[in-house]
């Protein structure tokens, strides 16, 4: 039943892809069809030359016409397949990508980079190839055989009879073979995925691996899955060699028996030798596209591998969705407001059970607890990174379900707890938070974050290159343009998720001085285990339990006397038994 769901997914995703391209894919159909015809033709010059020699020289021009007419519809379905091909590869690659950054964190959690990599990559391209090559190639091979079979029939009936008898074992063959070429490709496409994966993890955790002296770890990882990839390979290899010596020793046979009784009927005068000669060449092209589906048989089998891990995502449900009529809202006020909500990443396993609070314009709430006490998924509440198993979450009195998620998530700016930034220039990053931003803007957002010395003090300034993950600045640097990302963004509500946790002192005093400045006139919420740096904050939720423990600014918590202030004295003391999330 899976496997039929499966099929009926594959056939909808390529018949949804085909359909822009109806217009081609006519050319194409037609292009075929006119280079049938002169295959189906060849042979009739020979025949001609045979039996009448004294039309020669109309044979001599019909060669020559049959190879430019074919020659030109061959280069039409060529080019215009391959157009097709590569444009349903540039659609599904853009589809799969959107579709995954649509995917829930929970997928991500999950599933191997790697993989996915692979699948937007080699997949991809895999159908790619077989659309404009093995797919073509099909259609003319299919086409070519039904026309032969046609002409072999009006030419000797009983010869094709033998031919035609023979095409069926062939074809349940082929069929019965698929199966097993089918699942060693899946095995080797496996393979080769761990071997992405090991040398992505590798290579993003290249100073890990130096600083451990784990070298030798990682290369040991690869090489297994390296060799387990040589392994799946011959075993496909071997799967894949026994077809062509099978289809060739039954075409021999079938040629074997039309020469012995072929040269009978000649000898008889039954036959002349122009049509034995044409009814060879028919064979011999008949055998031919017989021989090349056969062969086909792996590109079809790693096609279907491909399409079956394309659709594999694709059929993967969007955990948070946009309902239909959703408004993009106006500019927020800021009021926050959970009622009665309950989450958990597992069913039966709650993190949070029963939580309510309001927050309101411009305050600055601070969110601290235990490891694991939910903390962090209630930041990841307010802009939808996932929805709640029960209550509902409000900004501004409205449901936040009921909004567009762009319209929702671009009022919302983040600093979190590790900046990333992406391969480009500083600028690109700082202005990653708003795209338009102009020069100026971008540079008074760097200022107010405490960023723009720095910048300006390395090579090329605000057009340097940050590197890979902006591994050539450091944590505190990171933060700052993290911070200028968030005043480019302007948006009533920040949210800050560990964002010093892991700063020296001196890189610490310079991040607080910029969200100082990002903080005011904004609501603010903000998860940090150092509790010192909630001491200004209007107010602390203390989380515990997946409930709201505690209430109140940091010093009512103290007097408290309750888990805020267990925390606080573990922090500020000699014990470190208390982590953050």
């Amino acid at each position: 039943m899976s496997d039929l769901a499966s099929s009926s997914s594959t056939v909808r995703l390529i018949l949804g892809l085909a359909r822009p391209h109806r217009g081609r894919l006519a050319i194409v159909l037609a292009a075929m069809s006119v280079e049938t015809l002169m295959a189906l033709a060849a042979p009739w010059p020979l025949k001609i030359v045979l039996d009448e020699p004294a039309r020669a020289a109309l044979a001599a021009a019909g060669v020559v016409a049959i190879a430019l007419v074919g020659g030109l519809a061959s280069f039409v379905d060529n080019y215009v397949t391959e157009r097709v091909g590569q444009g349903i590869a540039n659609d599904l690659r853009l589809r799969v990508y959107t579709h995954l950054e649509c995917l829930s964190f929970s997928y991500f959690d999950t599933h191997q980079t790697g993989a996915l990599l692979g699948t937007i990559t080699e997949d991809v391209e895999t159908v790619q190839d077989f659309v404009s090559a093995s797919l073509l190639a099909i259609v003319i091979d299919v086409t070519t055989i039904a026309g032969m079979l046609a002409v072999m029939f009006w030419l000797n009936w009983q010869f094709s009879l033998i031919v035609l008898a023979m095409t069926p074992l062939l074809l349940w063959f082929v069929m019965r073979f698929k199966r097993a070429v089918k699942q060693a490709t899946r095995e080797l496409r496996l393979r080769e995925t761990d071997i992405v994966s090991v040398v992505q993890t590798g290579l993003e955790s290249i100073r890990t691996v130096q600083a451990f002296g784990a070298r030798d770890v990682e290369v040991a990882r690869l090489a297994a899955a390296s060799q387990a990839t040589v392994d799946a390979a011959l075993a496909a290899r071997r799967v894949k060699s026994l077809l062509p010596p099978v289809i060739d020793v039954a075409v021999a046979g079938g040629t074997a028996v039309v020469l012995w009784r072929g040269a009978a009927l000649t000898i008889s005068g039954a036959m002349t030798i122009g049509s034995l000669v044409v009814f060879l060449a028919y064979l011999a092209k008949f055998f031919k596209p017989v021989q090349d589906l056969a062969k086909m048989t792996n590109a079809v089998a790693q096609a279907n591998v491909a399409l079956e891990r394309i659709t594999g995502i694709l059929d993967i449900e969007i955990g948070v969705r946009e309902r239909p009529r959703a408004r993009v809202p106006d500019t927020f006020t800021g009021a926050i407001a959970f009622e009665h909500v309950a989450f958990s990443y597992v069913p039966d396993r709650p993190v949070l059970r029963d939580v309510t609070f309001s927050i309101a314009p411009g305050q600055f709430v601070g969110v601290v607890g235990g490891t694991g006490s939910g903390k962090s998924t209630i930041l990841s509440l307010i802009p939808r990174f996932y929805d709640p198993s029960a209550g509902r979450v409000l900004i501004d009195g409205g449901d936040i379900r009921e909004l567009s998620l762009d319209g929702l998530r671009r009022q919302i700016a983040f600093v979190l707890q590790d900046t990333v930034l992406f391969h480009g220039s500083v600028r690109d990053n700082i202005a990653y938070g708003r795209v338009r931003a102009t020069d100026d803007e971008i540079v008074a957002a760097a200022t107010l974050a405490n960023a723009h010395e720095f910048i300006t003090a390395m090579p090329g300034g605000y057009g340097a290159a940050v590197g890979e993950r902006g591994v050539t600045l450091s944590g505190g640097q990171r933060q700052r343009i993290g911070i200028a990302r968030a005043f480019i963004r302007n948006a009533p509500i920040l949210v800050l998720d560990e964002p010093t946790a892991s700063l020296d002192a001196e890189s610490e005093q310079l991040v607080l001085e910029g969200l100082s400045r990002l903080t005011k006139g904004r609501t603010v919420v903000m998860i940090t285990h150092r509790l010192g740096a909630l001491r200004d904050a209007g107010r602390i939720l203390v989380v515990h339990g997946g409930v709201i423990a505690e209430d109140g600014t940091h010093a009512q918590l103290l007097a408290l006397n309750g888990v805020y202030a267990g925390l606080f004295a573990a922090q500020t003391g000699t014990s470190s038994a208390w982590h953050a999330n």
